[in-house]
Order: structure tokens, then C-alpha cells, then sequence
């Protein structure tokens, strides 16, 4: 299986640049414009926050610019929701994140998990977002939910995707704070399952690690890619579209490789920020 990973489009009701300078539509356009050459893709997934300000528009946009680049393969589109995004408008546009899951679970609060069968593989997609937190959680009612579901394993194995990573670089305390707060309880859910593969976005930047013995990938933002030459006190975010190509099932899998966009404003800053001043801050607890 060959999927196209992207994450934070963080696409916007309005056209045109952000208040960083960043269009994050003509980011997107020039992300999958660089990705039509692609071979034998079996699916587009896109982990979260895929609309910066949680408007209908900016799905509607997602669901647009994707889903055209998907249909045009005759591939589905995936989609699961990020800090940024908002579960009503989210639900509206995009139901599910899945165009035929063979599952899926809606909680009392809204959450949405589901799973698509691609050939033999399993991707399950969870919801990983807190209203009002940088930081994400899987819930308990979805780790019941992703227990049953891992009960009988798929003929090719599972792939789960959400947004907040359960790995970090040693150090760097943004990422403490703002991943996931219980990789611990989805680990112990995970253990001795067919899960292949966790793939999540979040902290814009290319990052691998492993939970449970189960290799961990995080994608860099399509809207832009968080550079960690910066000060351990800074976050230093740069221009120019990123994404994933992800291979499973051959001899070496999971092989994952970082995609850049043709960009002519690529690594130049977008912003700097001071990590205590910022909106990235440690979690109540």
C-alpha cells in the first residue's frame, strides 16, 4: 500500500496570504502539483488540522483541492481532525473523514473514529483533539472502540492516524506539551496487535520513534515546516510545503520518505516565537 500523507493545510474562510505571509491554499496547490507524478497511490490521508479557523469554507476548500487529486486516481481521501479544527464543521463537510468506512464511532462529545479497508490494509483514523488545547488525548471511549476493532486482525495488517504524536525529540519541551498526553494507554491497547504503522502530524516537522514496538511517523505541515536549528527556547517555523510518501508491504516496509514542494519562498521564516510566550505552553494538569 502507497499512501500520500499530508497534514496542517490549515486552510482559512478567506483567500490569500495568513497574517505569516503563508497562502495556505497556493501551499496545498503546489503540494499536490508536485505530487501529480506520483505512482500507484492507494490513498490521500490528511491528520488534522486541516482548517485553521474551523470554518465549513475551509473544508469545503480540503475536500475540493483533494478530493479532485484523489478522484482524478481513483483513490479515497482521508481526513481526521487537529487541534485547529472544529468537530461540528468538520462532521458537516467531511462527515466521518472516511467516503465508505466499514466502521466508525461518533461519542456523546462528538469524536469521530473510523476505519476504511485499502486492499487488505486496515486505517483506522481517531480523534485525538481537546477543544481549546494544543495537547491531544485518545479518549477511553475510543480506546474501547480501537480495542474492539484490533480484535480481529486485517489480512494485511492496521494503520492508525491521528494528530497529536505520542513521540518527541528529547528536549524539546514544545513537543512535550503539546503531543499526546496518553500514548501510554493507546500503547498498552496497541500491544501485540497487527498494527504496522501509527502516522500523525501536529508538530510540523518530519519525526519517527516507536510505541509499543509500532513504528511512529509524523509528517511535516503542508503550511509550514517547524525547524529545529532554532534555539530550544524558540519556535521557528519556515515556509514551504511538505508531505509523506509512505510504502507498506515490500521487503524493507514501512519505507517513509519526506516530499518538498517546488517552492520559491521555501525555508525562508514565517515566524519565530518564544516557547513560554507562545500558545504552545504546558497542559493543565
Amino acid at each position: 500500500m502507497r499512501i500520500l500523507h499530508l497534514s496542517d493545510t490549515h486552510l482559512t474562510r478567506g483567500a490569500g496570504p495568513n497574517h505569516y505571509g503563508v497562502d495556505p491554499a497556493e501551499s496545498l496547490r503546489l503540494m499536490l502539483r508536485d505530487c501529480g507524478e506520483l505512482r500507484d497511490l492507494d490513498a490521500v490521508l490528511v491528520t488534522g488540522d486541516v482548517a485553521d479557523d474551523g470554518s465549513s469554507t475551509a473544508y469545503a476548500q480540503a475536500k475540493h483541492l483533494i478530493g479532485a487529486f484523489a478522484r482524478d486516481r481513483g483513490i479515497p481521501a482521508i481526513f481526521t481532525t487537529g487541534n485547529h479544527d472544529e468537530r461540528g464543521a468538520f462532521a458537516e463537510v467531511l462527515g466521518s473523514g472516511h467516503e465508505q468506512p466499514v466502521d466508525e464511532m461518533t461519542s456523546a462529545e462528538g469524536e469521530r473514529a473510523a476505519v476504511s479497508m485499502i486492499g487488505g490494509y486496515r486505517l483506522v483514523t481517531l480523534d485525538s483533539l481537546i477543544p481549546g488545547k494544543v495537547y491531544g488525548r485518545i479518549t477511553a471511549t475510543q480506546l474501547a472502540w480501537l480495542r474492539g476493532v484490533l480484535a480481529e486482525p486485517a489480512p494485511d495488517g492496521t494503520v492508525v492516524a491521528f494528530h497529536h504524536p505520542p513521540v518527541m525529540v528529547p528536549g524539546v519541551k514544545a513537543q512535550e506539551w503539546a503531543g499526546l498526553q496518553n500514548g501510554d494507554e493507546l500503547a498498552a491497547v496497541m500491544a501485540g496487535t497487527d498494527v504496522r504503522l501509527v502516522l500523525c502530524g501536529h508538530f510540523h516537522l518530519q519525526l519517527y520513534g516507536t510505541l509499543a514496538g509500532v513504528p511512529v511517523w509524523a509528517t511535516p505541515g503542508v503550511v509550514t515546516r517547524i525547524d529545529l536549528t532554532a534555539p530550544l527556547s524558540t519556535v521557528r517555523a519556515v515556509k514551504g510545503a511538505s508531505a509523506s510518501l509512505i510504502d507498506l508491504g515490500g521487503p524493507h516496509s514501512p519505507v517513509l520518505h519526506t516530499l518538498h514542494a517546488r517552492d520559491p519562498e521555501m525555508g525562508r521564516t514565517a515566524y519565530e516565537a518564544d516557547v513560554e510566550g507562545s500558545a504552545i505552553s504546558p497542559p493543565d494538569r
